[in-house]
């Protein structure tokens, strides 16, 4: 990438000053520092994404046509509750490559993977294992094993790991085809992130799902840290399935309502086994009440349940930021940001754990460090939040939608000014 660059603060304020994306900033919630009463330089987006300042008055109108129309809310414009997904099923099938009807707005993460899996991940004696990336999200890996073992497997034999060379911490796509080719004919299911939470490494999804699916597996893929982050294109990947919550990137909140996606192809496959809910049933005859279950077409069909109109609130007035901003001009300017970043600290002897070329990571930046605990929170005392994944990894993202080269250029200041204090720069 060809980014040139000084160190200077004038430097990182011209940055700002030519920024096309920089207003979006004044759309967020900075954390104030309690000691200085200043705004922080927040780099926890991969964790919690900031808080939009529409989303007061977004959830305020829902409570509002609560108080005032009871139970008619579920029928009364705008944007009644009953079908209160309708238009924002565009705005998140631009996020991750799909087409709308792909995509659904429900439950959290982990209850749409089990539910998913229980479609998809159908083992046979021959045929039972789930392969994952090296340390996935703990989370995948529960799911997974508990999958196994409901099924009569022995979860220790199901879970295949793909891991990095000896003394690498990052994967080659080539290692995980050769894995893949080699086990593959044993394997139902792959499980894989489209970023490690761990590591941040962008994974390229596409090949993997072209030879998983000549070896007969399904691919599911966990977009939890790609989803506002990086490009995706579930679609074209021919993924058949995969999910991902709202809260991080893409600012919906804490806990918020999270998302999955079904293939096109796998659209009327009614006779996939599932588990079914009312909110799956077809639309068009749902509240009719009917005795024979209809299977609405598409990802709805793996709905469960009506939807937690105070979260979709939230995660509504987020998504039309992303919508004014676009993917594209996010994931150039998450560029710049992370290769600026990259230059600042370069110089203070870390060992970086994210991949150094950019189609291989996205907004977060990992490195091994000693005592990350105390380093974080040195960070936080000088205004600059980070966190920790035990027992070594500082995580570091940035979020182009609120971040600034200021940002950036304070992160650097303070963390070389720890290194100083200590005399190992």
């Amino acid at each position: 990438m060809d980014f040139r660059f000084r160190a200077d603060e004038t430097f990182a304020r011209e940055q700002d000053q030519a920024d096309e994306l920089a207003s979006f900033r004044e759309h967020f919630c900075l954390p104030i520092a309690p000691s200085t009463g200043q705004p922080q330089h927040y780099f926890c987006g991969h964790s919690l994404g900031l808080q939009p300042k529409t989303v007061r008055q977004a959830v305020l109108a829902e409570l509002d046509r609560w108080a005032s129309l009871g139970v008619a809310g579920h029928f009364t414009p705008p944007h009644p509750w009953a079908d209160y997904a309708a238009d924002l099923l565009p705005l998140v099938a631009e996020l991750v490559g799909a087409q709308p009807e792909e995509v659904a707005i429900a439950n959290g993460l982990t209850v749409n993977l089990h539910l998913l899996m229980a479609s998809f991940y159908r083992p046979t004696q021959q045929r039972f294992k789930i392969m994952l990336e090296a340390r996935p999200f703990p989370s995948d890996r529960y799911a997974a094993a508990s999958q196994a073992a409901f099924h009569g497997f022995n979860a220790q034999e199901a879970i295949v790991e793909i891991r990095p060379r000896p003394g690498e911490d990052l994967l080659r796509t080539e290692d995980m085809l050769e894995q893949l080719d080699r086990e593959g004919d044993q394997v139902a299911v792959v499980l894989l992130a489209a970023v490690n939470y761990a590591t941040g490494q962008f994974f390229d999804i596409a090949p993997i799902v072209e030879l998983a699916h000549a070896k007969g597996c399904v691919v599911c893929v966990d977009a939890a840290h790609a989803i506002g982050n990086v490009p995706l294109a579930l679609h074209d990947w021919n993924v058949d399935c995969a999910v991902w919550c709202h809260y991080k990137y893409v600012n919906a909140g804490p806990g918020a309502v999270a998302g999955f996606f079904v293939h096109a192809r796998h659209a009327r496959r009614f006779d996939l086994p599932r588990l079914v809910g009312w909110w799956g049933h077809r639309s068009d005859t749902r509240f009719l009440m009917p005795d024979t279950y209809e299977l609405a077409p598409g990802a709805a069909g793996w709905q469960l349940s009506n939807l937690p109109i105070l979260s979709m609130a939230a995660l509504r007035a987020s998504l039309d930021l992303f919508h004014q901003a676009k993917m594209a001009r996010l994931r150039a300017k998450s560029l710049r940001l992370t290769e600026y970043a990259l230059a600042l600290l370069d110089g203070l002897n870390l060992q970086l754990l994210t991949p150094r070329a950019p189609a291989l990571r996205g907004g977060q930046l990992s490195w091994r460090v000693p005592e990350p605990r105390r380093l974080a929170n040195w960070l936080q005392s000088h205004g600059v939040i980070v966190d920790v994944r035990e027992p070594d990894i500082l995580r570091c993202a940035v979020a182009p939608l609120y971040n600034s080269f200021q940002d950036i250029w304070r992160l650097a200041t303070a963390w070389r000014a720890l290194t100083t204090e200590r005399g190992e720069s």
